[in-house]
């Protein structure tokens, strides 16, 4: 007898994308204090994150077979508690080189369950009839979000990174079971081709062209996660709960746009839709570069979190409506080239904050953004009443 609630299958997507986010959340509001103990700088640090970016790719790469062999149901409630023992086990590291190794097996875990996740997605939204991809997503965020704020209040109250880390493992193990226990995996799409993909998929030049449309929020994205805490410690001073704020505000945004995305992208023509957002994204930018005040750059990255929510899923779309060839192929390009961008250029945006100031880990994003804006006719201008999400 399998121990568990009883949920809609939807429910438990939903949850799966909030118990993941949880885990990888409560590393971010701990950088600063993480980056104060080891004493470097932020160039080491953003190498070091570099750690779980490469197990990623490498996951990404190899780990389907060996997931489909094992299966979802083993994997998913193997690897999400998991997942939180390889982040507590990380923050324990001495030193840059000793978290960028440990970082690598978290890499590889997050690898696996995004191969989960967006599968029974999809499988999920396709036995059901509608989507509810956009919406698994803002479940992402909202995990995020509250390891943002729990991170804040549990860094407020001066508990170590290490003893926060391990706290999180019962909590999620416990929520993986009760929530997901009687998780069952979705049938397969019918009709769709079983032959494995290729290992990379070449970019042509129009899927290079959406890739510069994602390419600011990517880039901003990641850097929300990977250096708003260390901004506002490093700009303003503020107390920790602050500085994990910035960390919670931009997810939380960024869940709550995702959540009603898909009305606005159905009403609307998709490069309407992204060039609001982008400008949302670039006001965020800027609000971050010059503030001079803790408040407004909190609402900075507010901004950044509803401009960056729906660009990729838009240019997704717009990769599988492409004729030149099998939409699979071009789906997988984006994904691949976009998803290097998000997980190696924000920690490479350690390097520019070292040498020029935390302020322009954002400043640099303004320029790709107007990138972004000026390539968005890429997208399409119909509404999409049927998009393929990311």
């Amino acid at each position: 007898m399998r121990f568990g609630l009883d949920l809609p299958p939807q429910f438990r997507v939903y949850a799966a994308f909030f118990l993941y986010s949880f885990c990888m959340g409560n590393l971010f509001p701990r950088l600063p204090a993480i980056q104060e103990a080891m004493g470097v700088a932020e160039g080491a640090l953003g190498l070091a994150l570099i750690g779980s970016a490469v197990g990623t790719l490498i996951s990404l790469t190899f780990a389907g077979p060996l997931v489909d062999r094992i299966g979802h149901r083993r994997t998913l409630l193997t690897a999400i508690p998991l997942l939180s023992v390889t982040y507590a086990i990380a923050v324990t590291a001495q030193g840059p080189v000793a978290f960028f190794l440990l970082l690598v097996p978290v890499g590889l875990i997050i690898g696996a369950l995004e191969i989960i996740i967006n599968l029974e997605a999809d499988r999920t939204e396709h036995a059901l009839g509608r989507r509810i991809m956009n919406r698994a997503h803002a479940f992402w965020s909202f995990g995020f979000f509250s390891a943002g704020l729990f991170g804040a209040v549990v860094a407020q109250l001066g508990v170590s990174p290490q003893l926060h880390l391990f706290s999180v493992v019962p909590l999620v193990t416990i929520g993986s079971f009760v929530i997901l226990g009687k998780f069952q995996p979705a049938e397969h799409r019918t009709g769709g081709s079983v032959d494995p993909g290729p290992r990379f998929a070449r970019p042509s030049g129009p899927i290079m062209v959406l890739v510069a449309v994602t390419l600011s929020a990517m880039i901003l994205e990641g850097a929300g996660g990977d250096w708003s805490a260390i901004y506002m410690r490093d700009v303003f001073a503020v107390e920790p709960f602050l500085a994990g704020l910035a960390v919670a505000l931009g997810a939380g945004a960024q869940a709550v746009t995702r959540f009603f995305a898909d009305s606005f992208v159905e009403r609307f023509s998709p490069v309407l839709v992204a060039r609001t957002l982008l400008s949302v994204l670039g006001l965020g930018a800027l609000v971050v570069f010059f503030s001079q005040m803790p408040w407004l750059s909190l609402l900075g990255f507010a901004l950044m979190g509803v401009g960056t929510s729906a660009i990729f899923p838009l240019a997704m779309s717009a990769a599988a409506q492409r004729t030149d060839r099998p939409a699979a192929v071009n789906v997988a390009a984006l994904a691949q080239i976009s998803f290097v961008a998000f997980l190696v250029g924000p920690p490479l945006l350690g390097f520019i904050a070292e040498h020029f100031g935390i302020r322009w880990a954002f400043g640099v994003g303004i320029p790709l953004v107007a990138l972004s804006l000026v390539t968005a006719g890429a997208l399409g201008s119909r509404p999409i009443k049927d998009a393929v999400p990311a």
